[in-house]
């Protein structure tokens, strides 16, 4: 049985009317089937989906990247990768079932996928914590990211979490530190590292495995600090204002590009990801091949300071370039735009020019009077 959403209350008229009319059995037992009827609502079908989900707001794309139906990351490493072999365990603690992660093929190269799966039904979605990690999820993480960057494997991730887990015992067990530690790691890697976002990044469980050289978002996933709901209790007192939180938060895929924060966007079938699924992973397949194959002739040394550029870049004019007579640690400068050069020429030296414009001034009065 399909699931709809709030505003998809048309769609779901018109679906159930040509499921009807696809009935040979109708009030008076068999009857002819109405082809050209079937035809005429499917067509008004894709059109209200098209107008529907081209003026979806903020708060509706974070309902879509939630959705039941939505593919989870076990969907996409059956459908894009082959040979797959699970890894379990973070040889401390035990296994955490929120986070698939193991090797396989993709173009015929090896590659380590992690993905963050919220589970297809209630069993499953208990069993996986409904994709909400625990800090034994997360050191497993690094275990295999260690092993990766040892024998120079590109690493992929699928990131779909509400969060990391809150729970006493994940605090007890190091959650913060478990977090940090994985930021660390995949900003230390010297191998490519690819993040898609499938569904919600939700907080420091997302960018625990986002923080890669490419990171990727569907057409309707979210990406954010907290949840939007979070952000209106903070903020306003009142989980209610969640439109408002989300619009304000800068969510969405669009909005996230536009500022820098990731690069690129997976266009969705028309209605989402879960209407054709199949489609979806051809498009996540194509583009990881492409954003690997673009760092096949880079050293170590570039993807690793790609990485560090792309994030010290945010929030930037122009980011940062490598240099090897920088004195700092970092082994980066920063690169200012020709405006920024002018403006920070002016303020350093607003003593002179203040004195020429008053000399300008004296003169001009002089040649008046």
């Amino acid at each position: 049985m399909k699931n709809y959403l709030e505003f998809e209350k048309e769609i779901k008229t018109l679906e159930e009317e040509v499921d009807g009319l696809k009935s040979p059995f109708g009030s008076e037992g068999i009857s002819e089937v109405d082809t050209k009827k079937i035809q005429n609502t499917e067509a008004e079908i894709n059109e209200k989906l098209k107008q529907t989900y081209a003026n979806l707001n903020s708060w509706q794309k974070t309902l879509v990247a939630r959705h039941e139906d939505r593919p989870k990351a076990n969907f996409y490493i059956k459908k894009i990768f082959t040979q797959f072999t699970l890894l379990s365990g973070d040889r401390y603690f035990g296994d955490d079932k929120s986070v698939i992660a193991g090797f396989g093929l993709i173009d015929n190269k090896s590659v380590l996928i992690i993905g963050q799966e919220k589970g297809e039904d209630l069993n499953t979605r208990i069993e996986r914590n409904f994709g909400m990690m625990r800090p034994e999820g997360y050191r497993k993480c690094i275990r295999l990211m260690k092993l990766a960057d040892r024998f120079q494997i590109p690493v992929i991730s699928f990131i779909d979490t509400p969060g990391a887990y809150p729970g006493i015992g994940a605090e007890q067990r190091g959650q913060a530190s478990a977090i940090a530690n994985s930021i660390e790691c995949s900003m230390s890697l010297t191998v490519p590292n690819i993040s898609i976002i499938i569904g919600e990044g939700g907080s420091g469980g997302a960018i625990a495995l986002a923080s890669s050289n490419k990171v990727i978002m569907l057409e309707n996933s979210i990406y954010s600090v907290i949840s939007p709901e979070g952000c209106a209790s903070i903020l306003w007192r009142d989980p209610q204002k969640s439109l408002q939180a989300a619009e304000a938060m800068k969510l969405t895929a669009k909005d996230l590009l536009k500022l820098g924060i990731i690069d690129e966007i997976i266009s969705e079938p028309l209605g989402g990801a879960h209407r054709d699924p199949e489609a979806i992973a051809i498009d996540i397949r194509h583009s990881i091949i492409k954003n690997l194959r673009s760092f096949e002739n880079s050293s170590k040394e570039e993807i690793y300071d790609h990485r560090k550029a792309k994030f010290l870049q945010i929030g930037r004019d122009q980011g940062f370039s490598s240099k090897s007579s920088d004195l700092d640690n970092t082994g980066l400068s920063y690169k200012e735009s020709d405006i920024q050069k002018i403006k920070t020429h002016i303020v350093k030296n607003k003593i002179v020019y203040i004195g020429i414009g008053l000399v300008f001034i004296a003169g001009l009065v002089s040649i008046i009077y």
